[in-house]
């Protein structure tokens, strides 16, 4: 799919596996970090971007600013989209810029995205290519429209099985991870099939794809299926057009996992690809349960977590944050009543937005401290004190660790 879709935006027939291909991206995405995109542009000297209607800029990650310096940061990022004519500028309010793109039909089916963020490649979840770049990369495909790629290898894997009960598309991706390792899809693009992933929502797709670069993935693919054109129903007017890989594709690699038995997953401390099942990690203390961010801060995650909350309280020695991954969602779970549950519950709900996920603000750790997330990273020092520890899980595991205060088994309640 990768290689048709680079052919297609290269104006080639075909392209092979390490050919440099230049083209023009679909999308070009920042967030907070287009402050130092326009620093490198102004650099370049050319006046104006290449296509003001193809960029898009959510502010997210440390907003609203929490300090002077992202305050100036922010200020530029506003000026400059007035004075270039950006219309898809989404201040502080809206939401994390990957659920914020998706939401929004800015990414179609068989286009090319590319983002100041690594975790561009969840566009994949509608079928598009989406990868991550950097802000000088950035800069120039302002100014120019024109980026290039090698075309990668790609890899094929086939997810068949029912998710068992208390087994979410978190769990199925991080024993992926565990399984193929954080080097595992180095610069290749991964493909998702099987029937468990054409049962699975566009939000379950989503965190394939987003979690899919915490192994490397250059692209990571879901195919496009009535799936993808029921939630792009009312999104987009535009026309589009998804890309299939043939039937005599050649993979690097092909893997085929049944999930039929699997259970909860947890990636320990300090790397995501340090993967264990629930039973050898149940029991650890807990201080903070961070739920949100663009990996799991959907309705559904929110849905899912809050069932667990409803008429229960967070453990008194553990706190619990909440972050809608945007403001529609946010909408939605106050619609629902998720968010009155969450707040019965004792948990904290924040702005839509990335803060504690990277830690930029909003629910910083203290030395000693240990977190488990529904986000996408756990290095150390990556929420707070390099002493600290984060465990990453599913909503489900992350209510169920909330309310006993100690990383538990969702399984527990949801029998009940």
């Amino acid at each position: 799919m990768a290689q048709k879709g680079l052919a297609l935006k290269a104006g080639k027939s075909e392209v092979r596996v390490g050919e440099i291909v230049y083209v023009e991206p679909d999308l070009a995405m920042s967030h907070d970090n287009a402050g130092l995109v326009i620093k490198q542009f102004r650099e370049i000297g050319v006046a104006k971007v290449w296509n003001p209607d193809k960029i898009v800029i959510p502010l997210d990650h440390r907003a609203p600013a929490e300090s002077e310096k992202t305050a100036e940061a922010h200020r530029s990022i506003r000026l400059f989209v007035k004075e270039q004519g950006i219309k898809n500028f989404y201040d502080i309010k809206e939401g994390i810029c990957h659920q914020v793109v998706i939401e929004k039909g800015h990414i179609l089916p068989g286009e090319l995205a590319v983002g100041t963020d690594s975790h561009t490649t969840s566009y994949g979840c509608l079928g598009a290519l989406s990868t991550g770049i950097g802000a000088t990369e950035m800069a120039a495909v302002w100014a120019t429209g024109k980026i290039w790629l090698r075309v990668p290898e790609s890899l094929k894997l086939t997810i068949n099985g029912r998710l068992p009960l208390g087994v979410y598309a978190k769990d199925a991706i991080l024993y992926i991870i565990g399984e193929l390792t954080v080097e595992g899809a180095n610069y290749k693009s991964v493909e998702f099939y099987g029937d468990t992933v054409e049962n699975m929502s566009v939000s379950e797709r989503f965190t394939l794809a987003n979690l899919s670069m915490e192994m490397g993935g250059k692209f990571a693919i879901v195919p496009f299926d009535n799936v993808t054109k029921k939630y792009l129903k009312g999104r987009t007017k535009k026309t589009y057009q998804p890309i299939f890989a043939d039937e005599n594709a050649i993979y690097e690699n092909e893997y085929e996992y049944n999930i039929s038995r699997l259970e909860p997953q947890v990636a320990c401390p300090h790397n995501v690809d340090n993967v264990k099942s629930i039973d050898e990690v149940k029991g650890i203390k807990i201080d903070q349960v961070l739920l949100g961010s663009c990996t799991n801060g959907r309705i559904d995650d929110l849905e899912i977590a809050a069932r667990l909350l409803k008429g229960k309280k967070v453990h008194p020695d553990t706190r619990m944050l909440v972050l809608p991954g945007s403001k529609s969602i946010y909408l939605e779970a106050l619609k629902r009543g998720i968010i009155k549950t969450f707040l019965e519950a004792n948990c904290v709900v924040l702005n839509p937005g990335c803060g504690p996920c990277l830690g930029a603000h909003e629910g910083l750790l203290a030395k000693g401290e240990r977190c488990l997330a529904t986000t996408n990273r756990n290095f150390k020092g990556r929420m707070g004190s390099t002493e600290s520890e984060v465990y990453l899980a599913s909503p489900a595991t992350a209510a169920a660790t909330a309310i006993r205060g100690e990383i538990s088994d969702p399984r527990d309640f949801l029998k009940k």
